[in-house]
This record gives structure tokens, sequence and C-alpha cells, in this order.
């Protein structure tokens, strides 16, 4: 392991003695620390973008986008992959957790920078010629050794010490939502600001659909945005139809 590699995330807490707070104290010492989350996100915008073009590259062609992580990083690519059928209209085994060969990228997520099967799962998809990507929270981690698109948010020692589920989780989701809804965006499943592509799952969804036929079509009524809604099934769909 090299010399420069400074596990911040296992750093001890800049608070001691917690359970001595008030829940006042307890809350306004979380979000201060959540604060710098952003913060630190921001520096990293570059190595995400390169990220995300290289993603949206390889889904134009066929591809599939892969997540690979333990404990809570692989709970959140699983939540992101999870959130992307339903938001973007997308197949299900487009964004997904499990690793295959061909036209792919596979994004390791890992607080620590450390876990031995994200580092062996993303060495083993370079082998194979697969692009890879890492989502870590310290600096010039093993896992980003093996990343052809590495990103690193060092957001410091946790609220409680090691509880990478906080302020490093937190980074970690704002990094995925950044990516998978950015590439969504260059994949043209947005259409202005609307969820177009979205599944209608339940009737919030259908009715919210139904404003954004009634937004888009200035003519279309409320009755008619329903029914155009009930034949089709998709927002997309609909105001296509509307606008022949």
């Amino acid at each position: 392991m090299p010399n420069t590699f400074k596990r911040t995330t296992e750093e001890s807490s800049l608070y001691n003695n917690i359970e001595n707070l008030s829940t006042h104290e307890i809350l306004t010492n979380i979000n201060k620390e959540d604060q710098k989350v952003a913060y630190e996100v921001e520096k990293v915008i570059q190595p995400i973008q390169l990220l995300v073009d290289a993603v949206t590259e390889k889904l134009r062609v066929g591809g599939r986008l892969f997540y690979i992580g333990a404990g809570t990083s692989g709970r959140l690519g699983l939540v992101d992959a999870s959130e992307c059928p339903p938001t973007f209209g997308v197949p299900s085994d487009l964004v997904i957790g499990v690793i295959a060969g061909g036209h792919q990228v596979v994004v390791g997520i890992a607080a620590s920078g450390t876990t031995p099967y994200v580092i062996g799962g993303l060495r083993k998809c370079r082998a194979a010629g697969i692009t890879t990507g890492s989502i870590s929270c310290n600096k010039n981690c093993p896992v980003s050794k093996e990343a052809d698109f590495p990103i690193e948010v060092v957001v410091g020692p946790e609220f409680i010490t090691g509880s990478t589920r906080m302020k490093s989780g937190t980074a970690q989701k704002m990094v995925l939502n950044m990516l998978s809804t950015s590439v969504m965006i260059k994949l043209g499943r947005i259409k202005g600001n609307k969820m177009v592509n979205m599944q209608l799952t339940n009737q919030k969804l259908f009715e919210r659909g139904v404003k954004m036929i009634m937004e888009e079509i200035e003519t279309c009524d409320k009755q008619k945005a329903t029914d155009l809604l009930t034949k089709y099934g998709s927002v997309k769909k609909s105001i296509e139809m509307a606008k022949t």
C-alpha cells in the first residue's frame, strides 16, 4: 500500500462524549458535518464528468452499467440502480449490480477505498477490457488504482468515528445521483426538466404525467391528457402522439 494513502474515513471524530450532548447539539453537529460533503463533491466535478461521458458512450452502443460494493457502499449502489427504471423508464437490467462481460462500465463503490471485493472485481474487469470507475472517500486509495475513472471525495472523519454510512455515504449517494442522472439526461430520457419516461406505477405519478402533457401541449385539457396517458401509458409517447 503506497505511503501517500491516508484512511481519513477511519480517523477519530472531531467530537467527543457525544452521548452527553443534547438532541439539539447532536443534530446541529451532524448537520455541520454534512454541510462539508457538498463542498468536497464540488472538488471532484471533473472526474465525475469523465466517468459520466464514458458511461454514456457505452450505454449508447448497448452496454450496461454495473455497481459493485460491500456494506453501505454496496447498498447505495443498489439503491441508485433500483431507482433508474421507475425514474427514467429504462430496462431493469441496464443499471445493475452483477458483473458480466461485454460493452460495459463497472463502478466500484468503497468508502475506505480498500474493500478487497471491490478491488478484486475491478481488477478482473480491467483484465477483461471492461471500462471501470470507482467512488471512494480517501485520497490515493487502492481501489482508485484499479479504476480507469477514479473519483475520490475526501470528506474527513465521520461524526461517529468510522461510521461511513454518514458523511461518506452521503458523498457516495450524491455522486451516484449525479452519475446516473447525468447519463440518463445525455441519453435523452429527460425532456426539458421532466421525467417523461417515468413508470406510471401509482396514481400520484399518473397525475404528474397528466400535468406534464398539459404543460407541453397548451391546447390539451385535463381530460384529453388523461385519455392520452391511459391509452399510451407513457408521457413521452402521449406528447408525441398529441403533436402528430
